[in-house]
């Protein structure tokens, strides 16, 4: 059975996100990346729709805690 899976974080790019899921993973947690960018034929998809962090929904709070430790941003969105 599938563990059901949270966002915490997007970002702009891919690059980004495997920043921050390195964060994760050095720490214990498994991230996954989700993003649209056509099979990596089109990269500029990313800037619209944004690039996804997910993790299994029982690590959510440790994972976006982790995240705001390293001080890393959670959202690509400038509040």
């Amino acid at each position: 059975m599938a563990k059901e899976q949270v966002i915490v974080g997007e970002y702009e790019n891919e690059l980004d996100a495997e920043i921050a899921k390195g964060h994760l993973e050095a720490s214990g947690i498994h991230a996954s990346i989700i993003k649209d960018d056509g099979g990596g034929m089109l990269p500029s998809l990313q800037n619209a729709d944004g690039v996804g962090l997910v993790v299994a929904k029982t690590q959510k709070e440790k994972a976006k805690k982790i995240l705001k430790a390293k001080s890393y941003r959670l959202n690509r969105k400038k509040s």
